[in-house]
């Protein structure tokens, strides 16, 4: 019961509100799940198409040497550290993927769609280079910036743009968290 009120109470929602409740969390599973596709799917042909159609190791530039696709074997973990440790980083990337999910499932009405989707983009990047390990035992990276004859940038692929993106979004909810939760809107 709802102190005071006499309205039963389920799960910390007032039962009148539970319907709408589990309404709102359905689209944000959805969602949640939706974007964690998308980004397996966009990662996993343009992976495809680099291994078809480039030779690895072997720069061609699309503007310059500013931008370059790449086709490199990275078998360590971001930025190329810890070399030739997939089983690790494949097991790793399980537990990370259901720590990811579950945090999703505690936060999914509280944080909003903010996090909804950074917590998608953060799945379906470790989905896509999870994929990679498994298959081939390192991870397909081809995109390579940097300053003409200067400073590169680590070459990366979609999954890990997705990451990267994903990562942004969460500071900002950890610097600005106010207005995050749905407060009722869906």
């Amino acid at each position: 019961m709802n102190e005071g009120s006499g309205d039963p109470v389920v799960g910390g929602i007032p039962a009148a509100a539970a319907p709408a409740a589990v309404a709102r969390r359905a689209r944000h599973w959805v969602a949640f799940f939706g974007i964690a596709f998308g980004v397996v799917l966009a990662d996993q042909a343009t992976k495809a198409w680099i291994v078809a159609d480039f030779p690895p190791g072997e720069a061609v530039e699309v503007l310059g040497a500013w931008l370059r696709i790449w086709y490199v074997a990275n078998s360590g973990a971001l930025f190329g550290l810890f070399r030739d440790q997939a089983i690790l980083f494949a097991v790793l990337s399980v537990a990370v993927m259901a720590l990811i999910t579950w945090y999703h499932g505690r936060a999914v009405l509280s944080s909003g769609w903010l996090a909804t989707i950074a917590l998608g983009l953060l799945l379906g990047g470790a989905v896509g280079n999870f994929i990679d390990r498994i298959r081939l035992g390192y991870v397909v990276d081809f995109v390579d910036m940097g300053i003409p004859g200067g400073w590169r940038f680590y070459t990366w692929n979609v999954a890990d743009a997705a990451i990267t993106v994903s990562i942004l979004l969460l500071l900002v909810m950890a610097i600005a968290p106010h207005g995050r939760g749905e407060a009722g809107a869906g």
